[in-house]
Formats: C-alpha cells, structure tokens, sequence
C-alpha cells in the first residue's frame, strides 16, 4: 500500500496524522496519505509569498513551456493516472481517463491563454479633461490563489484552479477532498519535475483547523471553491475582503421538445442522468418531455438505463460502479423512499447494496420532493410531461439553483426562448446539461455559485486592472 506523501512549498513531507484512502466499491483502503496541520500551511504560505515576485515576472513563454511540458507528462502517464484516480473516486475507467484526457485539455489551454493575457489601449480625449492623453491597461496578477476542490472530478477541477493561477503568475495552494487526495498528489510529482518556482504549488489535504485558514486569512487575495451550496456561502461570508469565486453546482434540467429526435434525446440523457453515478455538477436530473412523445421517450429511456452495466471501476465495461461513500448512497436511498411514500413511482432502479444505488428513474413526482428540489447527486432521475414549451421553461425555471440546461429541439423559436428565458449560467442545445468543455465559461447563477470557471475567464479573476495615463 503506497503512502503519498504531501506537497508544501515545493517539498514533499510527512505530518504525524495519516489519511487513509478507501475504494468505496470494495470498502478497501488502497492507500495513505497525510492532513497538514496549521503549521504546514504556514510553510506553504511563506513559500508561495517568496514564490510571489518570481511568478510576477515570469515570461509567457516560460509559463506556456511549463504547463505544456506539464501537458507532455500526464500524457506519458495517462494510464496511471487513470487508475489512481479510478481507484480513489471509484470512477469507472472510461470516465476517468476521460477525465485525464479533460485535465491535460485544460492545460494545453491555459498555456495557448498565457501567450494571450488581456490589455488594451484606452482612449482618454472623450472629454476636454483628456485631451491630449492616452491610457494603457494592463492585468496583474492579484496574489496569492487558495483554491478547494471537489471529489467529483479530483483532478481535472483542480487543474482548473492550477492551470489558470500558473497562467496568470499566481502562486496557489490547492486543497484536495480528503476522500480523493491521490491524483493531484499525483500531479504535484509531475509538476515538482518543471522548473515552476517551488512555492508556487502546494497540494495539501488539511485537517478542519487549516481548511478553514484558507478562507480566512488576509494573505489570500482570491478564494476558488468547488462545491456545496452550503458550504460555499459561508466561505464567502467569512472570507473577508478577497475575491471569491463559487461553483456550486445545482438540479440541473433537460427539456424535451415534441421536434426532438427522440433516440438521440434518450442516449444523451442517458449519459447525462447517469455517468459516474450521477455525482456531478450538472447531472441531468430533472427531465421534462413534451406530452406527445412522453410515452415512447420513458418506455425507451427505461429499457436503455436497465442495460447499464454494473460492477467494479477498473472493468473497463462498467459504466456505473459505486458512489463515493456509502452514507451518499444511503441519503440517496432515503430521498428515493420519501418520494416513494409521497406519490412517485420508479420506473426502474430504487435498490441499493452498501454504497452502491442502482440507477433510477422516478415519475408523478412534485417540486417539493427532494429529488427534484435538492441536488440529489446520485444515479436520480426525474421524468415528468408538460404540454406548452413555456411551462418547461417554467418548471426549469422553479428552483433554487441556476448552472445549466439541456434543450433538444429543431425549433428556432424554442433555442430562442431557451436561451432569453433560462435562469441558467448556460444553455446546451441537443445534448444534456452536463456538456463541459473545458475553455467556456462555466458557472450559475441563484444557488449555483458566483463568477465563472473555464480557463480564460479563471485566469481574469485571478489578475487586476491597472491603467496607466500618460502623453499622447
């Protein structure tokens, strides 16, 4: 069993409290790392402030050779990697190493976006007070970046913090989830090997005492965080005077329109509805289908999700293993037989074996059900008919969250409508909520978080504006 060692100001050391790492299919612990206390955060802080002027200065073209030589590594490594991170998400292994294959993307674009950061040249003489001056504004970087990440994609949300830090030349400390340590462990190997100044990185699964440091302390001028609405908020209410970036994930809709081709709305939901067990951002969770057509997409969605096969992560067949934990399958388990009991009706699944929830689809459920109000973050499928394209909308539209949805519709009228009237962060035409690529700007609104990720837009709050007013 490998014990990782944790990465802090450039130097991998050991703390006196071990972590263990479980696989949660089998309830094994495959591996070990260690929590940093308070006193390794400050190592790691006091290096990246050092790191700071050096990062500052930092030619684009050293960044971009950086991160694409980064790139070139995780490439060689890609199977490994794929496996780490199958092992500890227990994420089927056509996910994960299409999550690798996502984690170098974002990297590659962050060094393109490193040869292009923001400045322009501002004309001043729009009144008599400027004549004859002129403005320059150029982007610098804000300081010192604490960035959290999720469990769900471990390493390819954490590189979405890194990748654009390094772009903009901000040192960044990076707390993985302590359920899924491993594969940015993994990284920091990978990126200990370029000539990053050490200090600029650190990846440090933290106790409670130092995770909070991260939220607090003034030294950190921008906070990133991935994950609960919960959780987020109070980061931003005690985060002080630093930027803060939230994304907070949601119960994301697909609406179904009677113009749609029904087979390929069925295999898109599918994935949508079900890939990595539903533990995702923008699961589609709550699906809307236009009256006309309700019966034959439920009929063929149901026949589609039962042919799912289930099993062991690293079985490259598998396409649903179990979830995180089994206290996760268990809340999922608990929110299915509440709707049960309240009216709704499973159409296939609603069984669960320790941490593993079959996939399910429900049907006659209502607004106020967990299911559909909560962000259910499991293999949960709603399913539900409307007749008139605005009551979709409006169904979508009735929640506390706002990150993306999903419309399959041939009708110019109803994109249109879709993308003027969802209260989303965006909208996906002829596929499902859960399409990402990794430069577009990604974020919600409501309780779905605040700003966007995607590399570019990243890298812009990590950097201030300054402009400089001089002669003409």
């Amino acid at each position: 069993m490998e014990c990782y060692k944790i990465y802090a100001g450039g130097e991998f050391v050991e703390t006196p409290k071990k972590l263990a790492v479980y696989n949660s299919f089998d309830g094994t612990v495959f591996a070990e790392t260690y929590l940093a206390d308070a006193s390794i955060l400050e190592k790691a802080i006091k290096a990246a402030e050092k790191a700071l002027p050096v990062m500052k200065n930092m030619a684009s073209y050293e960044k971009y050779s950086i991160l694409m030589e980064i790139a070139a590594e995780m490439k060689r490594n890609e199977k490994h990697l794929a496996e780490v991170l199958a092992m500890e998400a227990c994420k089927p292994m056509k996910y994960a190493l299409g999550e690798i294959g996502r984690a170098i993307q974002t990297i590659i674009v962050a060094a393109e976006e490193s040869k292009r950061l923001q400045g322009e040249y501002l004309s001043i003489d729009w009144t008599p007070a400027g004549k004859g001056k002129e403005g320059w504004v150029k982007y610098f970087p804000v300081g010192l970046v604490a960035g959290i990440a999720p469990f769900n994609f471990p390493i390819n949300l954490a590189v979405h913090k890194i990748a654009p830090a390094i772009a903009a030349g901000c040192p960044i400390i990076l707390k993985p989830a302590s359920s899924t340590p491993l594969s940015t462990l993994e990284f920091a190997r990978i990126v200990d090997k370029t000539s990053l100044p050490k200090g600029a990185l650190s990846v440090l699964p933290m106790d409670r005492q130092a995770g909070n440091q991260l939220v607090t302390d003034e030294r950190f001028k921008l906070l990133t965080f991935t994950g609960s609405p919960e959780v987020g908020w109070k980061m931003k209410n005690d985060a002080g005077k630093k930027k803060v970036v939230l994304e907070l994930g949601g119960n994301a809709g697909v609406i179904v329109s009677k113009t749609a081709d029904i087979d390929t709305a069925v295999a898109k939901c599918l994935m949508g509805g079900f890939a990595y067990s539903g533990q995702v951002c923008i699961h589609a969770q709550r699906i809307y289908v236009h009256a006309d057509i309700f019966e034959e997409f439920s009929r063929k969605f149901a026949a589609a999700v039962k042919l799912l096969k289930q099993g062991d992560p690293m079985d490259a067949a598998t396409d649903v293993s179990a979830m995180i934990d089994e206290a996760n399958a268990i809340r999922v388990e608990e929110w299915v037989n509440e709707a049960i009991a309240a009216g709704a009706k499973i159409l296939c699944g609603g069984k669960r074996k320790a941490a593993f929830y079959e996939p399910t689809v429900l049907t006659a459920t209502h607004k106020n059900m967990k299911v559909c109000a909560l962000e259910v973050f499991g293999p949960v499928v709603t399913l539900e008919s409307y007749h008139e394209f605005k009551d979709a909308v409006e169904y979508i539209n009735d929640s506390r969250y706002g990150l993306q949805a999903g419309v399959f519709t041939n009708a110019l009228d109803e994109m249109n409508i879709s993308f003027s009237q969802l209260e989303v962060g965006g909208v996906i035409i002829n596929d499902v909520p859960t399409f990402r690529v990794d430069h577009m700007p990604y974020g919600g609104i409501k309780d779905s978080g605040l700003g966007r990720e995607g590399v570019k837009y990243a890298i812009y709050d990590m950097m201030e504006a300054k402009i400089l007013v001089k002669p003409a």
